[in-house]
Protein backbone atom coordinates (compact mmCIF):
# COMPACT_ATOMS: atom_id res chain seq x y z
CA UNK A 1 0.00 0.00 0.00
CA UNK A 2 2.66 2.38 0.64
CA UNK A 3 3.93 1.96 -2.55
CA UNK A 4 1.02 2.42 -4.33
CA UNK A 5 0.81 5.85 -2.48
CA UNK A 6 4.19 6.78 -3.51
CA UNK A 7 3.31 5.68 -6.80
CA UNK A 8 0.38 7.96 -7.02
CA UNK A 9 2.06 11.16 -5.25
CA UNK A 10 4.98 10.92 -8.16
CA UNK A 11 2.46 10.86 -10.70
CA UNK A 12 0.95 13.52 -9.55
CA UNK A 13 3.96 15.45 -9.19
CA UNK A 14 4.89 13.91 -12.97
CA UNK A 15 1.32 15.65 -13.77
CA UNK A 16 2.45 19.16 -12.18
CA UNK A 17 6.11 19.48 -13.72
CA UNK A 18 4.21 18.78 -17.22
CA UNK A 19 1.97 21.68 -17.41
CA UNK A 20 2.73 25.04 -18.18
CA UNK A 21 -0.17 26.78 -17.18
CA UNK A 22 -0.54 24.31 -13.71
CA UNK A 23 -3.55 22.05 -12.62
CA UNK A 24 -6.02 23.25 -10.08
CA UNK A 25 -6.89 21.26 -7.28
CA UNK A 26 -10.07 19.39 -8.60
CA UNK A 27 -8.33 18.73 -12.32
CA UNK A 28 -5.71 17.08 -9.92
CA UNK A 29 -8.49 14.94 -8.61
CA UNK A 30 -9.83 13.83 -11.45
CA UNK A 31 -6.53 13.26 -12.93
CA UNK A 32 -5.27 10.82 -9.94
CA UNK A 33 -8.84 9.57 -9.23
CA UNK A 34 -9.31 10.52 -6.14
CA UNK A 35 -11.56 13.31 -4.17
CA UNK A 36 -10.04 16.70 -3.58
CA UNK A 37 -9.55 16.55 0.05
CA UNK A 38 -7.41 13.96 -1.35
CA UNK A 39 -5.94 15.78 -3.44
CA UNK A 40 -5.04 18.24 -1.35
CA UNK A 41 -2.95 16.30 1.25
CA UNK A 42 -1.34 15.28 -2.06
CA UNK A 43 -0.58 18.39 -3.05
CA UNK A 44 1.02 19.10 0.46
CA UNK A 45 2.91 15.70 0.70
CA UNK A 46 4.72 16.86 -2.75
CA UNK A 47 5.22 20.34 -2.00
CA UNK A 48 7.84 18.82 1.29
CA UNK A 49 9.63 17.01 -1.23
CA UNK A 50 9.28 19.64 -3.73
CA UNK A 51 9.60 22.59 -2.69
CA UNK A 52 9.83 24.37 -6.12
CA UNK A 53 6.33 23.47 -6.42
CA UNK A 54 4.46 27.13 -6.58
CA UNK A 55 1.14 28.67 -6.49
CA UNK A 56 -0.62 30.79 -9.10
CA UNK A 57 -3.19 32.82 -8.97
CA UNK A 58 -6.01 31.72 -11.60
CA UNK A 59 -8.99 33.72 -9.80
CA UNK A 60 -11.69 32.26 -8.84
CA UNK A 61 -8.86 29.74 -8.12
CA UNK A 62 -5.28 28.38 -8.06
CA UNK A 63 -3.36 26.48 -10.14
CA UNK A 64 -0.05 24.64 -8.93
CA UNK A 65 2.79 23.77 -10.79
CA UNK A 66 6.70 22.53 -10.76
CA UNK A 67 8.01 25.08 -13.24
CA UNK A 68 11.95 23.50 -13.37
CA UNK A 69 10.15 19.98 -14.30
CA UNK A 70 11.76 17.03 -12.28
CA UNK A 71 15.53 15.36 -11.97
CA UNK A 72 15.59 12.47 -14.57
CA UNK A 73 16.11 10.31 -11.12
CA UNK A 74 12.47 10.64 -11.26
CA UNK A 75 11.40 10.08 -14.93
CA UNK A 76 12.97 6.79 -15.76
CA UNK A 77 11.02 5.18 -18.35
CA UNK A 78 9.39 1.40 -18.08
CA UNK A 79 9.74 -1.11 -20.67
CA UNK A 80 6.29 -1.28 -21.21
CA UNK A 81 6.09 2.68 -22.08
CA UNK A 82 9.50 2.70 -24.23
CA UNK A 83 8.00 -0.73 -25.94
CA UNK A 84 4.25 1.06 -26.50
CA UNK A 85 6.36 4.30 -28.08
CA UNK A 86 8.49 1.69 -30.52
CA UNK A 87 5.13 0.05 -31.28
CA UNK A 88 3.75 3.33 -32.62
CA UNK A 89 6.62 4.54 -34.52
CA UNK A 90 6.57 0.76 -36.24
CA UNK A 91 2.90 1.24 -37.18
CA UNK A 92 3.16 5.00 -38.26
CA UNK A 93 6.04 3.20 -40.83
CA UNK A 94 3.83 0.30 -41.78
CA UNK A 95 1.46 2.84 -42.87
CA UNK A 96 3.60 4.89 -44.60
CA UNK A 97 3.41 7.82 -42.61
CA UNK A 98 7.02 8.68 -42.33
CA UNK A 99 7.20 12.21 -40.97
CA UNK A 100 5.21 10.95 -37.95
CA UNK A 101 7.33 7.51 -37.51
CA UNK A 102 10.61 9.76 -37.83
CA UNK A 103 8.99 11.90 -34.67
CA UNK A 104 8.15 8.89 -32.37
CA UNK A 105 12.16 8.19 -33.49
CA UNK A 106 13.87 11.22 -32.47
CA UNK A 107 11.59 11.04 -29.03
CA UNK A 108 12.62 7.85 -28.15
CA UNK A 109 16.23 8.88 -28.81
CA UNK A 110 15.81 12.06 -26.67
CA UNK A 111 14.41 9.88 -24.03
CA UNK A 112 16.83 7.56 -24.18
CA UNK A 113 19.64 9.60 -23.92
CA UNK A 114 18.03 11.63 -20.87
CA UNK A 115 17.90 8.23 -18.88
CA UNK A 116 20.43 7.23 -16.28
CA UNK A 117 22.79 4.92 -17.31
CA UNK A 118 22.07 2.25 -14.35
CA UNK A 119 18.27 2.51 -15.72
CA UNK A 120 19.31 2.22 -19.45
CA UNK A 121 20.92 -1.22 -18.23
CA UNK A 122 18.21 -2.55 -16.01
CA UNK A 123 15.65 -2.05 -19.05
CA UNK A 124 17.25 -3.30 -21.62
CA UNK A 125 16.85 -7.05 -21.20
CA UNK A 126 12.80 -6.34 -20.45
CA UNK A 127 12.82 -4.03 -23.54
CA UNK A 128 14.53 -6.49 -25.58
CA UNK A 129 12.07 -9.21 -24.57
CA UNK A 130 9.06 -7.12 -25.34
CA UNK A 131 10.31 -6.27 -28.82
CA UNK A 132 10.99 -9.45 -29.92
CA UNK A 133 7.39 -10.82 -27.99
CA UNK A 134 4.77 -8.17 -29.79
CA UNK A 135 4.55 -6.91 -33.35
CA UNK A 136 1.53 -5.43 -35.26
CA UNK A 137 -0.89 -6.74 -37.47
CA UNK A 138 -1.02 -5.14 -40.63
CA UNK A 139 -4.36 -4.44 -42.39
CA UNK A 140 -5.23 -4.16 -45.96
CA UNK A 141 -5.70 -0.65 -47.13
CA UNK A 142 -4.56 2.36 -48.86
CA UNK A 143 -0.73 4.01 -47.11
CA UNK A 144 -1.71 7.10 -46.27
CA UNK A 145 0.53 10.27 -48.14
CA UNK A 146 2.59 12.09 -46.03
CA UNK A 147 5.17 14.49 -47.45
CA UNK A 148 7.27 15.92 -44.69
CA UNK A 149 7.57 19.07 -46.62
CA UNK A 150 3.98 19.65 -47.01
CA UNK A 151 3.11 18.38 -43.29
CA UNK A 152 5.51 21.06 -42.13
CA UNK A 153 4.21 24.00 -43.84
CA UNK A 154 0.72 23.20 -42.88
CA UNK A 155 2.15 23.03 -38.96
CA UNK A 156 4.15 26.32 -39.88
CA UNK A 157 0.92 27.77 -40.84
CA UNK A 158 -1.37 26.64 -38.18
CA UNK A 159 1.37 28.02 -35.18
CA UNK A 160 1.75 31.53 -36.84
CA UNK A 161 -2.40 31.74 -37.51
CA UNK A 162 -1.55 32.17 -41.27
CA UNK A 163 -2.96 31.44 -44.62
CA UNK A 164 -1.70 28.40 -47.02
CA UNK A 165 -1.19 28.80 -50.45
CA UNK A 166 -0.72 25.82 -52.59
CA UNK A 167 -1.88 24.12 -56.06
CA UNK A 168 -4.58 21.27 -56.08
CA UNK A 169 -4.57 18.79 -58.36
CA UNK A 170 -8.18 17.76 -57.14
CA UNK A 171 -11.36 19.17 -57.05
CA UNK A 172 -13.62 20.75 -59.89
CA UNK A 173 -10.49 22.04 -61.02
CA UNK A 174 -7.42 20.35 -61.02
CA UNK A 175 -4.45 22.37 -61.06
CA UNK A 176 -5.77 25.59 -59.59
CA UNK A 177 -4.20 27.89 -56.79
CA UNK A 178 -5.80 28.08 -53.88
CA UNK A 179 -5.02 30.24 -50.60
CA UNK A 180 -7.05 28.88 -47.35
CA UNK A 181 -6.93 29.74 -43.89
CA UNK A 182 -6.24 25.80 -42.09
CA UNK A 183 -7.79 24.37 -39.29
CA UNK A 184 -6.52 21.65 -39.21
CA UNK A 185 -5.51 18.07 -40.16
CA UNK A 186 -7.42 15.05 -40.28
CA UNK A 187 -5.48 12.04 -40.36
CA UNK A 188 -7.16 8.28 -41.18
CA UNK A 189 -6.60 6.12 -43.95
CA UNK A 190 -6.21 9.13 -46.25
CA UNK A 191 -4.71 12.48 -44.87
CA UNK A 192 -6.53 15.63 -45.15
CA UNK A 193 -6.17 19.32 -44.40
CA UNK A 194 -9.30 20.83 -42.96
CA UNK A 195 -9.68 24.12 -44.11
CA UNK A 196 -11.63 27.14 -45.60
CA UNK A 197 -11.04 29.23 -48.49
CA UNK A 198 -13.44 31.76 -47.05
CA UNK A 199 -15.15 32.06 -44.11
CA UNK A 200 -18.82 32.29 -46.24
CA UNK A 201 -17.67 28.85 -47.56
CA UNK A 202 -16.86 26.99 -44.17
CA UNK A 203 -14.48 24.40 -44.22
CA UNK A 204 -13.73 21.31 -46.15
CA UNK A 205 -11.43 18.63 -46.80
CA UNK A 206 -8.23 18.85 -49.28
CA UNK A 207 -6.10 15.86 -49.79
CA UNK A 208 -2.55 15.79 -48.84
CA UNK A 209 -1.25 14.22 -51.57
CA UNK A 210 -2.93 16.45 -54.12
CA UNK A 211 -1.68 19.11 -52.62
CA UNK A 212 1.47 20.97 -54.20
CA UNK A 213 3.50 24.12 -53.94
CA UNK A 214 2.37 24.94 -50.91
CA UNK A 215 3.28 28.49 -49.47
CA UNK A 216 3.11 29.86 -46.05
CA UNK A 217 1.60 33.15 -47.10
CA UNK A 218 1.82 35.37 -43.70
CA UNK A 219 -1.28 37.03 -43.95
CA UNK A 220 -3.78 36.53 -41.14
CA UNK A 221 -5.31 33.31 -40.83
CA UNK A 222 -7.10 32.45 -38.00
CA UNK A 223 -9.73 29.88 -37.32
CA UNK A 224 -13.34 30.95 -36.38
CA UNK A 225 -13.75 31.21 -32.63
CA UNK A 226 -16.02 27.91 -30.93
CA UNK A 227 -14.27 26.08 -34.21
CA UNK A 228 -13.64 22.23 -32.87
CA UNK A 229 -11.58 20.02 -35.12
CA UNK A 230 -12.74 17.08 -33.28
CA UNK A 231 -16.50 18.00 -33.45
CA UNK A 232 -16.01 18.39 -36.69
CA UNK A 233 -14.43 15.26 -37.86
CA UNK A 234 -17.28 13.61 -35.26
CA UNK A 235 -20.31 14.80 -37.80
CA UNK A 236 -18.95 11.82 -40.12
CA UNK A 237 -18.75 8.41 -40.60
CA UNK A 238 -15.28 8.05 -41.73
CA UNK A 239 -13.68 11.46 -43.97
CA UNK A 240 -16.19 12.37 -46.30
CA UNK A 241 -18.43 15.63 -45.53
CA UNK A 242 -22.33 15.82 -46.48
CA UNK A 243 -25.96 15.64 -45.20
CA UNK A 244 -26.19 14.99 -41.51
CA UNK A 245 -28.01 12.21 -40.79
CA UNK A 246 -29.62 10.39 -38.03
CA UNK A 247 -28.50 6.41 -38.29
CA UNK A 248 -29.90 3.65 -37.06
CA UNK A 249 -28.93 0.06 -37.43
CA UNK A 250 -30.48 -3.12 -36.15
CA UNK A 251 -27.61 -5.97 -35.58
CA UNK A 252 -28.95 -9.34 -35.43
CA UNK A 253 -28.26 -12.13 -33.02
CA UNK A 254 -25.34 -13.45 -34.77
CA UNK A 255 -23.29 -10.22 -34.48
CA UNK A 256 -24.71 -9.24 -31.40
CA UNK A 257 -21.34 -10.13 -29.26
CA UNK A 258 -19.35 -7.98 -32.17
CA UNK A 259 -21.69 -4.70 -31.86
CA UNK A 260 -21.27 -4.59 -27.97
CA UNK A 261 -17.57 -4.17 -28.09
CA UNK A 262 -17.80 -1.96 -31.84
CA UNK A 263 -17.45 1.47 -31.99
CA UNK A 264 -19.54 2.83 -34.75
CA UNK A 265 -19.18 6.51 -33.79
CA UNK A 266 -17.89 8.16 -31.01
CA UNK A 267 -21.23 9.38 -30.19
CA UNK A 268 -22.99 6.34 -31.00
CA UNK A 269 -25.58 4.90 -28.64
CA UNK A 270 -25.92 0.77 -27.88
CA UNK A 271 -29.50 -0.37 -27.11
CA UNK A 272 -29.90 -4.47 -26.48
CA UNK A 273 -32.87 -5.95 -27.40
CA UNK A 274 -35.09 -8.44 -26.01
CA UNK A 275 -34.98 -10.68 -28.80
CA UNK A 276 -31.11 -11.08 -29.32
CA UNK A 277 -30.58 -7.65 -31.26
CA UNK A 278 -28.82 -4.33 -30.82
CA UNK A 279 -29.97 -1.23 -32.24
CA UNK A 280 -27.52 1.05 -32.46
CA UNK A 281 -27.61 4.84 -33.01
CA UNK A 282 -25.75 7.77 -34.04
CA UNK A 283 -26.32 11.19 -35.91
CA UNK A 284 -23.54 11.80 -38.81
CA UNK A 285 -22.94 12.15 -42.65
CA UNK A 286 -20.63 10.08 -44.85
CA UNK A 287 -23.26 7.67 -45.76
CA UNK A 288 -20.98 6.19 -48.55
CA UNK A 289 -18.50 4.98 -46.48
CA UNK A 290 -20.85 3.78 -43.91
CA UNK A 291 -22.24 1.78 -46.60
CA UNK A 292 -19.22 0.33 -47.33
CA UNK A 293 -17.90 -0.38 -43.80
CA UNK A 294 -21.83 -2.20 -43.33
CA UNK A 295 -20.47 -4.67 -46.41
CA UNK A 296 -18.01 -6.40 -43.67
CA UNK A 297 -20.69 -7.00 -41.53
CA UNK A 298 -22.72 -9.10 -44.04
CA UNK A 299 -26.25 -11.01 -43.24
CA UNK A 300 -25.36 -9.62 -39.48
CA UNK A 301 -27.31 -5.97 -39.83
CA UNK A 302 -30.20 -4.29 -41.10
CA UNK A 303 -30.38 -0.49 -42.09
CA UNK A 304 -33.26 1.03 -40.09
CA UNK A 305 -32.77 4.44 -40.94
CA UNK A 306 -32.24 6.59 -43.11
CA UNK A 307 -33.83 5.95 -46.14
CA UNK A 308 -30.51 7.45 -48.21
CA UNK A 309 -28.54 4.88 -46.42
CA UNK A 310 -30.73 1.94 -47.43
CA UNK A 311 -30.39 3.16 -51.31
CA UNK A 312 -26.90 3.85 -50.71
CA UNK A 313 -25.98 0.79 -49.79
CA UNK A 314 -28.50 -0.66 -52.62
CA UNK A 315 -26.33 0.63 -55.40
CA UNK A 316 -23.31 -0.37 -53.75
CA UNK A 317 -24.24 -3.91 -54.39
CA UNK A 318 -25.92 -3.48 -57.42
CA UNK A 319 -22.27 -1.83 -58.69
CA UNK A 320 -20.29 -4.50 -56.94
CA UNK A 321 -22.72 -7.48 -58.37
CA UNK A 322 -22.63 -6.01 -61.62
CA UNK A 323 -18.66 -5.87 -61.45
CA UNK A 324 -18.35 -9.42 -60.47
CA UNK A 325 -21.30 -10.96 -62.75
CA UNK A 326 -19.70 -13.44 -65.27
CA UNK A 327 -21.26 -14.35 -68.44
Amino acid sequence: MRHEKAGRLLELARLLASSAEGLTLDEMAERIGVGRRTAERMRDAIWEVFPQLEAVDDPPTKRFRIPSGLDGLFQAPTAEELAALTAAGAAFEQQGAQARAAALRSLETKVLSATRAAARRKLAPDLEALLQAETIGVSAGPRPFEDEEVLQAIRDALKGLSTLRFRYEGGSSPGRTREVTPYGILFGRSNYLVAAESAETGPRNWRLDRIFDVEVTGRPGERPEGFSLQAYADESFGIYQDDIHDVVLRILPPGREDALRWRFHARQSIEPQEDGTVLVRFRASGMRELAWHLFTWGEKVEIVEPQALHEMMLGELEAASRAHVRN
